[in-house]
């Protein structure tokens, strides 16, 4: 079986971290994005993490494993962030919300080969400029779905996979692509995993996260054995027919309009 395809798991629990490694995770995502986040997504059923320069160190110690440091958004500390990130032990650093070219090759020389650099496609304005993003020697790229419906005003944040936002984005970038978040096959909502997967398998992406509902769905169990789940799917995705591969974009495309009413409902709730 391949192993090409890489998982990626938010945490800063060394003990599950290391379970989640040897079960074949690639690597750990330690996130400092807080800076107008819970402004942006309130109303969003997302994640805010708000880790720290503490939970970066304790998270390097407790694993060989590639880390990814996620940043905010580029600000006048964004040097200061960057050297934090490298000095406590970053294998890459990750700028979300990136709406220049500008950011992009500024946090690029800060870096300076010390590290790789990631960056989140999740705003119209990094959509427009794919193509001169594509040309920066970048670690891996990721589509935010969740920012990128804010920003687009639009309620459901499957509709950039559906509008084949997605599928534009992965022809222009030839770097390690990826976006969505994936749980064990039989389970997401509310568009199940295992479509995603099969999407995923389609556009030959290279990584994935696991999402927040991974560490539920696993409970007490083994996160190995979840991950051997996905694995498996994705494995059993790219060997579809063309035939099958037609019919499981068409299911997808199906699951994202049904899920209109229920984004539509969790938007509606009010800002504190």
């Amino acid at each position: 079986m391949r192993s090409d395809f890489e998982l990626f798991l938010f945490s800063t629990d060394p003990v599950f971290i290391q379970k989640a490694v040897a079960g074949g995770v690639a690597g750990i995502i330690v996130d400092w994005e807080v800076i107008g986040k819970a402004n942006r997504q309130c109303g969003f059923d997302t994640e805010i993490n708000a880790d720290t320069r503490e939970d970066l160190q304790r998270v390097r110690a407790s694993t060989n494993a590639r880390i990814i440091c996620r940043v905010n958004a580029f600000h006048p500390g964004s040097r200061g962030e960057v050297e934090d990130a490298l000095r406590g032990g970053a294998d890459e650093v990750l700028l979300p919300m990136v709406r220049t070219v500008a950011e992009v090759d500024q946090v690029l020389n800060w870096v300076a080969g010390r590290a790789g650099v990631g960056i989140l496609v999740e705003t119209r304005a990094a959509v427009a400029i794919a193509e001169q993003l594509s040309r920066f020697p970048l670690s891996r790229v990721y589509v935010g779905l969740n920012d990128l419906a804010i920003d687009c005003g639009q309620k459901n944040i499957f509709a950039a996979v559906a509008d084949g936002t997605v599928e534009r984005l992965r022809e222009v970038f030839q770097v390690p692509f990826g976006f969505g978040g994936l749980t064990v096959p039989h389970r997401g909502y509310p568009i199940p995993c295992r479509l995603l997967i099969a999407e995923m398998a389609r556009l030959a992406t290279n990584f994935s996260f696991l999402r927040r509902s991974f560490k539920r769905d696993v409970g007490e169990g083994d996160p190995a054995t979840a991950v051997a789940f996905i694995r498996a799917a994705l494995e059993q995705a790219r060997g579809r027919s063309p035939e099958q591969v037609a019919a499981d974009r068409r299911a997808l495309l199906v699951a994202i309009e049904a899920a209109d009413g229920f984004f539509a409902l969790q938007n509606r709730r009010e800002k504190p």
